[in-house]
């Protein structure tokens, strides 16, 4: 229960902070929509979050939020899901039955089976590229110099409505610049929406436009395992 409660404390700091940094950005708050990632957290974690009002949850993991959200959801209605995470083409079908929005399309195969998946399923998704602002070798995310001709291949193509992009800059980086570059990419491309900033830099983010921040450890605490992905 002091967990709980912990967490709703926190949850109501980073709203606070969210508040703040729009207020110094000349930014309307209702323009940032603040996406819980809990993932690895478990339901009893969760319950106290969403009895104190936030409806807009991130997981990594397709089968993780399987097990957990469905029950959830009927408990407290309203909930926006959000796949935070890399998606498996085998996955797609059960990705596109569970969430609401996407921020993870990165390669051809992945638009390819969600624009399929999509129109079997008959369902409208929130679809975000993901661009890997630092050129990571060990991470998702289609290249920037990509960037343009990818997002015009998930139109034209496959027929997505690509809404915005998503970006996690290195982490032995200044996050700015990684922040500006997805603006520039996003403003060029005619895309509203950017998914960017996490626990440690979404103030930065919000300076630079994002209209979403990705938030785990600054609300649910720590995780207990390699924290270098963390959001």
């Amino acid at each position: 229960m002091a967990e709980g409660q912990g967490a709703v404390e926190r949850l109501a700091a980073v709203r606070a902070e969210i508040e703040k940094a729009c207020r110094e950005a000349g930014r309307d708050p209702a323009s940032v929509t603040l996406v819980a990632v809990s993932k690895t957290f478990g339901a009893d974690a969760i319950q106290p979050v969403l009895a104190a009002g936030q409806r807009v949850f991130g997981e990594n993991r397709v089968q993780e939020a399987k097990a957990k959200w469905p029950a959830l959801r009927e408990e407290f209605p309203g909930v926006e899901l959000h796949l935070v995470g890399p998606l498996q083409s085998n996955k797609a079908k059960e990705a596109v039955a569970l969430f609401d929005v996407i921020h993870t399309v990165d390669r051809p195969k992945i638009a390819e089976v969600l624009a399929a998946e999509i129109a079997k399923q008959g369902r409208r998704l929130r679809l975000f590229v993901e661009v890997n602002t630092g050129a990571e070798p060990q991470k998702a995310g289609v290249l920037p110099e990509n960037a343009d001709a990818f997002i015009a291949e998930c139109r034209e193509k496959y027929g997505l409505a690509i809404e915005g992009l998503m970006c996690i800059p290195p982490l032995d980086e200044a996050p700015a610049p990684h922040f500006a570059l997805a603006a520039k990419i996003a403003g060029r491309s005619g895309l509203a929406l950017l998914s960017m900033g996490m626990s440690a830099d979404f103030a930065s983010a919000i300076a630079f436009g994002a209209t979403h921040v990705r938030v785990g450890t600054a609300i649910f605490g720590e995780r207990h395992y390699d924290q270098r992905m963390s959001m």
